[in-house]
């Protein structure tokens, strides 16, 4: 306007125009400016110190200092905004006045309601009535009334604190658990809220009292400062009391020190650190005590992630005590055997590399340190090819392992496989899958002990081709919202016989458990040590129902038949003969809420269970609920005169086509 001003005087024309109409003329441009301003009334922009506020009706009374504003009222200081229907702003005390549905959002996140707030203009101090409180990680707070102190402080009497995120929604139903306190006090700037003369209640109904108690509000993510203690005891250990001291180290890292004391025997002083790397992660938990026997006691436990790039990571796990009995003794985790392993391994698109090594200690009092293995390496290479025009591919594996004992036999394998497989759609909606296998096996062992022969040392291998045919027939016919399926199912395996010399050592083929599971697998070994031999016969179906709601039933039964009978499986197995027992599985899961899982396994001749097992899974993700029952009747794992190299071994079934530590890790009956 000041350069449009100077254009307008340097116009030699005007400098004959009365200064009179140039007055008017200024006077007409600038209350045509203010009569605009004063007419945008839908979202006016007002400021009182450093106080900015829309609304959309305002007021502003000059004598008095007074400012109003009524209508979607919405009030701005640095980072706090304040909502309401209405609000007078005096300029002379600097005070604030909101009612009606008073929203005040805090810069941690917090939300404070009311239906009347007294606030200073800088909205550091003032009292609120009937104060309501959403906390940044929803939790709820109540009280009668509030005073803002100091721009950190809340001061609340008659308060309720609950965690319950439905309150807003259901009003009268009373939640989980809350604590009702005289007095809280929430320091924003120590991120802590402090209790007096406070009451626990479960239901409503007051169960523990305590005079004084705090914790971290929401805002906080970890904080140093005592854990709940808990106390415990046992017959070794008389009465104990744990009081854990957590240490923030770091956005990253963390300390967790916990002393324990006995009445019988002296302190036992556990640690936990974990560490975050751009790269990984570190978690270590060790224990440490100097027993009334003047011996030094412990364990380690750590664990260790890395990525070296994109396509490669190591890690390592480090388990190991200083005697099998210390942490049952001590009631710290413990289990059969104790693993510690580290590897590198690497993916592409289709490949896979993994090397490994592993050392195992048992725990129980029997086991010997002799005939526990070190394996030292274990390396797995795989490859799966692209699918070709037909849509047939091929697949390469290698495994090399080496085990050494003490007391025992030493073993080392080689074996590499290849595969090829065509896949076939035919016109009645049948699949059919045919592939081809072969497995070459090379080992050298150090006395291997053998049933009526003498130990062996030396070389010894194997090759073993197979022929297979998949076929399935999915049928499936709509009932309204219900669908139903049927599916038979069939598998023809052609290999020659034998294979299971007894000059190669059975070290991870022990772990055999016929189910429903592995009835159309190519061996229902979980390793390489056994293969099965000669022509067999696959044959199963599935039945299924499922709901437009997610609701579901299926059924499978399933059996295997072999050409002829010999000594690769015990009995008891039920593999055993030429044909196998029956195998199924029954699943009803009726909604997102239930669920029920039955596997069994029938005596092919008598049908008696020969192993049932149940699962029951109930209730919503927050408050689920599981039980489990397995039956099973004493069966021998192996057969034959190769059987007789009884080294101890895990009897858990494995995942099924992981072929990692088959059956080494928990090594140790």
């Amino acid at each position: 306007m000041a350069k449009a001003m100077h254009k307008i005087f340097d116009n030699s024309y005007l400098k004959s125009v009365p200064l009179i109409y140039l007055f008017l003329f200024i006077l007409s441009v600038v209350y045509s400016d203010a009569y605009a301003k004063g007419a945008n009334q839908n979202n006016p922009s007002l400021k009182g110190k450093d106080i900015t506020f829309t609304a959309e009706e305002v007021s502003h009374d000059k004598k008095l200092g007074v400012i109003k504003a009524s209508g979607n009222v919405e009030v701005f200081n640095n980072e706090q905004v304040l909502l309401a229907d209405r609000i007078s702003y005096n300029q002379r005390h600097d005070m604030l006045i909101a009612t009606g549905h008073v929203s005040l959002l805090e810069p941690s996140g917090h939300v404070l309601f009311s239906e009347y707030m007294e606030l200073s203009g800088d909205f550091k101090s003032g009292i609120i009535k009937n104060l309501k409180v959403r906390l940044s990680d929803n939790a709820r707070m109540a009280a009668s009334n509030a005073r803002l102190k100091n721009g950190n402080q809340t001061v609340m009497k008659n308060a309720v604190y609950s965690p319950c995120t439905s309150c807003s929604t259901v009003p009268e139903q009373l939640p989980l658990w809350q604590v009702k306190a005289k007095k809280v006090v929430h320091d924003q700037k120590e991120q802590q809220l402090e209790y007096f003369d406070a009451w626990l209640e479960l239901f409503g109904a007051p169960i523990f009292y305590t005079p004084y108690f705090w914790h971290p509000d929401p805002t906080v993510k970890r904080k140093s400062g005592f854990l709940t203690p808990r106390t415990g005891g046992s017959s070794f250990l008389g009465t104990t009391i744990t009081t854990p001291y957590f240490y923030a180290i770091s956005r990253s890292k963390d300390l967790t020190i916990t002393p324990t004391i006995t009445t019988k025997e002296r302190v036992i002083m556990e640690g936990e650190y974990r560490e975050h790397f751009p790269n990984g992660k570190l978690e270590s938990r060790n224990s440490l005590t100097f027993n009334s026997n003047n011996n030094i006691r412990g364990h380690i436990d750590s664990t260790g992630r890395y990525d070296i790039n994109e396509k490669f990571r190591w890690g390592f796990d480090a388990n190991r005590s200083t005697d099998d009995t210390y942490l049952r003794l001590y009631g710290l985790p413990s289990s059969r055997s104790l693993t510690t392993k580290t590897y590198i391994e690497g993916f592409s698109r289709r490949n896979y590399l993994t090397a490994e090594a592993y050392a195992f200690q048992g725990t129980a009092i029997q086991d010997d340190p002799g005939l526990t293995p070190i394996v030292l390496p274990l390396v797995e290479y795989s490859r799966k090819s692209a699918i070709g025009k037909s849509g047939e591919s091929t697949g390469f594996n290698a495994s090399a392992i080496a085990m050494t004992r003490s007391e025992a036999n030493d073993t080392r394998r080689i074996s590499i496989d290849g595969n090829w497989q065509l896949p076939h759609i035919g016109k009645s909606g049948d699949f059919t899958t045919f592939s081809i296998k072969t497995r070459a096996d090379l080992y050298h062992v150090n006395n291997l002990v053998r049933m009526g022969e003498q130990k062996f040392s030396g070389f010894t291998g194997r090759i073993h081709p197979q022929a297979k045919v998949d076929w399935r027939l999915p049928l499936s016919r709509q009932h309204g919202n219900i669908s139903q399926t049927f599916e038979p199912l069939a598998s023809i395996i052609i290999s020659p016989y034998g294979g299971n010399t007894s000059k190669i050592p059975n070290e991870d083929s022990k772990d055999l458990e016929f189910d429903d599971t592995n009835l159309f697998s190519d061996n229902v070994f979980t390793g390489y040590d056994r293969v099965v031999g000669g022509p067999r016969l696959k044959y199963g179906l599935k039945w299924g129902l499922f709901g437009s709601k997610g609701g579901h039933t299926t059924i499978f039964t399933g059996q295997s038949f072999r050409a002829k009978e010999d000594n690769t499986f015990a009995a008891g197995s039920g593999l055993e003969g030429r044909l196998s027992d029956f195998v199924g599985r029954i699943n009803v899961s009726p909604g997102n809420y239930l669920d029920f899982m039955f596997h069994t396994r029938l005596d092919k001749d008598n049908y008696s269970a020969k192993r049932n097992e149940f699962q029951l899974t109930a209730g919503p993700p927050a408050l689920r609920l599981s039980t489990n029952y397995v039956f099973f009747e004493s069966t021998t794992l192996f057969a034959g005169s190769w059987a007789t190299n009884r080294v101890p071994m895990t009897r858990r079934r494995l995942p099924r086509g992981r072929k990692d530590v088959h059956g080494l890790q928990e090594a140790l009956y």
